[in-house]
């Protein structure tokens, strides 16, 4: 069997190790094995082979595992307050333009303003929050979708 395979093989193993363990210290491994894959695919001897896999897990596990701990660990942001209104569906209740109008956002009403001043939003119409100023949501109509 050609020695690439073989290191093929064991990064394999490594990864569906990782899917275990969850450590990120077997997955890192395994991409040292894909390293040594690729010298010995180049064909260089066994001796360069287990250099570059020793060396390439070394600085994976020195300067990837921190940056990529670091990111895992990372608590995912939560909006709250107006800023989780941002993005949201909205139904207006009266005629949008740039001096009126009143939406309901979920089960709450807000005024509204267009977000482009030109556009006049009829009742009834569904819009996106695009942004909120103060107490009052600037909205987009939504794009009617592809007939089927």
């Amino acid at each position: 069997m050609d020695a690439w395979v073989v290191w093929l093989i064991v990064a394999m193993v490594l990864g569906i190790a990782e899917l275990l363990s969850l450590t990120l210290y077997l997955a890192l491994a395994g991409g040292a094995a894909l390293v040594a894959m690729l010298f010995a695919a180049v064909g260089l001897g066994t001796p360069f082979q287990f250099a570059a896999f020793a060396i390439s897990a070394l600085l994976l596990m020195v300067f990837v595992r921190p940056l990529a701990q670091h990111a895992l660990r990372r608590a995912p942001v939560m909006r709250s307050g107006t800023a989780a209104l941002v993005g949201r569906e909205a139904l207006v209740l009266s005629e949008v333009t740039r001096h009126s109008g009143r939406v309901r956002i979920g089960g709450e009403e807000w005024t509204a303003r267009p977000y482009d001043s030109s556009v006049v939003i009829p009742e009834g119409a569904m819009v996106e929050v695009l942004a909120i100023e103060g107490a009052t949501a600037l909205v987009y109509p939504q794009e009617e979708p592809w007939p089927t």
